[in-house]
């Protein structure tokens, strides 16, 4: 599993038009598929009077939980073309919509595809991307002998450090989240002479 991918860092927009059919898209980011569908209701809501609101999402390090909808055109003329880009541009937890006002004369399947396949891709090309980290939550307990090992590690991986807490048997309780690839750097950054100073153990969920 990768343990980085991009994602849009802010909405963009782009628009083809075609035998006076024109195609609007907006490129969202989103983190879950609630926020994916709390769009897709805001778009038919603000574009009631559009012939078609087509949408595809894509969620996760790999793009592994994904929906396209056509919307009343034919089937796989418009979801999947717009998924397409999305996969395309390796580009993930984000949501397309392309919102088309009928020009009277019709496409055509292959018309359709090319459409809503161009007006994604120019809300991409106009986006600007952000790197977003796959991350593992880590606890570390350890007594204060240990501190000065373990914020040197802190200071060479990195982590992000969420919580703190002093026990009353003096241990330290420390809960890092880190890049997934780093997790075994952590591991070893605390074995001397083949045994650990610091315990290590995934953080409750």
């Amino acid at each position: 599993m990768r343990d980085a991918y991009k994602v849009l860092a802010a909405p963009s927009e782009g628009n083809y038009s075609e035998l006076r059919s024109k195609f609007l898209a907006f490129a969202i980011p989103v983190r879950t598929v609630d926020e994916a569908m709390e769009q897709v209701a805001r778009y038919q809501k603000e574009y009631f009077d559009a012939r078609h609101v087509c949408w595809a999402y894509r969620l996760g390090p790999e793009g592994e939980e994904y929906r396209s909808n056509d919307n009343g055109e034919p089937s796989g003329t418009a979801g999947k073309p717009i998924l397409g880009q999305m996969v395309s541009a390796d580009v993930s937890d984000l949501i397309i919509l392309v919102i088309r006002y009928f020009g009277g004369v019709k496409l055509g399947t292959s018309g359709l595809i090319v459409a809503y396949r161009t007006a994604a891709a120019n809300a991409l090309e106009e986006a600007y991307f952000n790197e977003r980290l796959v991350e593992k939550s880590l606890t570390l307990t350890f007594g204060y002998e240990h501190m000065n090992m373990v914020m040197r590690m802190v200071k060479d991986l990195q982590p992000r450090i969420l919580s703190q807490d002093y026990k009353d048997n003096g241990d330290i309780v420390m809960t890092i989240a880190i890049r997934l690839s780093l997790v075994e750097r952590v591991h070893s950054a605390f074995i001397v002479n083949g045994q650990s100073l610091v315990k290590v153990e995934d953080a409750p969920a």
